[in-house]
């Protein structure tokens, strides 16, 4: 009576075995397992389905086990898959695991009802089996679920908000899950694969399985800071998810430059400092921080400014600086171009002035001198030779 107790507990550990898995199991458990996640399921005939399964090997050497399915009923198709491909034998490496799936493709006019179905794994000196509970139901409704990874983003009206979102589709068929999304006007929303550019209307999700996407939503450049909402939404067949993802557009300086009253030329005297008017104005939807300015001039010429920083220019105001500008003493009279830039956080614009130079007084009393003196030699030249 004893011994055969010990045999009935010994037989239902086998058969619970495939219940354990292999990351809570002891760590004196030695043996190779067959064992499933799932090992009853729902099914609706006409549709393909998969169970996964794998083989677990705790601290025992390497044993080649064949692989095969019993209980089939007339009609139905089971096949053992692994690596994408059936399979008909298997081979755990010591404490590793194999991963198999057993697909069924169910007739439509199966009838309803349980059925088991056992798979096997037969080694030198391993049997191993393990029923497949099936229940066939008429209608297995899909069911759906959209989880984002990160709800709420926060940027500039410059920044592109990328949100992860896993598809799970709870139901007991493969689905092609359509994707769209609810932006506020003139947002740009699009699905995209999780790790490429590729953009998506809508993906396959195998039954009992996840997928992740992502969803790029763009704002204008124009738009102004706070808080906005875009709605993502997936669908198949009569299931449907939605979430709901936030975005925090903090704002974005943006700068203008100009000359007062939008004068944008001057005249210079070669060689004299000339004060120009230069305004700077934030059409943006953020404070301006810290707007240095700087200037392009032709060689040799000398350009500043007073102040050379503006601390703060807030959204829709304008400060007023003065560019000094300074041709080179030998500049000629013309007309030349001088650039005013003005930076702030990533933000910059630039305008160009145009400079009219005239030519020192000192450069034009110096030629009157060099005239009149050239006239004075020619005139003794004509009297003294003259009378000759």
């Amino acid at each position: 009576m004893r011994y055969g107790l010990i045999a009935a507990l010994a037989a239902f550990a086998v058969v619970i075995a495939p219940a354990v898995k292999a990351d809570d199991a002891p760590k004196d458990v030695k043996g190779i397992f067959l064992m499933s996640d799932f090992p009853a399921v729902t099914l609706r005939p006409g549709e393909t389905s998969t169970v996964s399964l794998r083989l677990q090997n705790y601290d025992t050497a390497p044993d080649r086990l064949a692989l095969s399915v019993s209980g089939v009923p007339k009609g139905w198709t089971a096949t053992l898959m692994g690596g994408g491909q059936p399979v008909q034998a298997a081979m755990p490496a010591t404490n590793s695991s194999v991963s198999l799936d057993l697909r069924l493709d169910v007739p439509k006019n199966a009838p309803m009802g349980t059925q088991t179905l056992t798979v096997a794994a037969t080694g030198s000196s391993t049997n191993l089996q393990l029923p497949i509970a099936v229940t066939l139901a008429k209608d297995l409704p899909a069911k759906l679920s959209l989880t984002p990874q990160l709800p709420e983003l926060r940027g500039t009206s410059k920044s592109s908000f990328e949100y992860d979102l896993n598809i799970k589709n709870d139901s007991g068929k493969k689905l092609t899950v359509s994707l769209s999304a609810q932006a506020p006007k003139n947002f740009d929303a699009s699905f995209t694969e999780q790790y490429g550019t590729q953009e998506l209307n809508a993906v396959p999700v195998d039954a009992g399985q996840s997928k992740t996407v992502k969803l790029k939503v763009t704002p204008p450049n124009t738009a102004n800071a706070g808080e906005y909402k875009v709605t993502a939404r997936i669908a198949a067949e009569d299931a449907s998810a939605t979430t709901d993802l936030g975005l925090d557009i903090t704002g974005q300086p943006k700068l203008d430059v100009s000359g007062r009253e939008g004068l944008v030329s001057t005249r210079a005297a070669a060689g004299k400092e000339t004060s120009v008017p230069v305004v700077i104005t934030n059409t943006g939807t953020a404070p301006a921080e810290d707007v240095e300015l700087s200037g392009s001039a032709p060689s040799g010429w000398k350009i500043t400014f007073n102040p050379t920083t503006v601390d703060r220019i807030a959204p829709d105001k304008n400060k007023e600086v003065q560019a000094l500008i300074t041709p080179t003493d030998k500049a000629i009279a013309g007309d030349y171009v001088t650039s005013i830039t003005a930076s702030a956080r990533g933000e910059s614009a630039s305008t160009d002035f145009r400079v009219t130079v005239t030519t020192s007084t000192m450069w034009g009393i110096a030629g009157v001198g060099i005239i009149g003196v050239a006239l004075l030699v020619m005139v003794g030249a004509v009297a003294r030779f003259g009378r000759r």
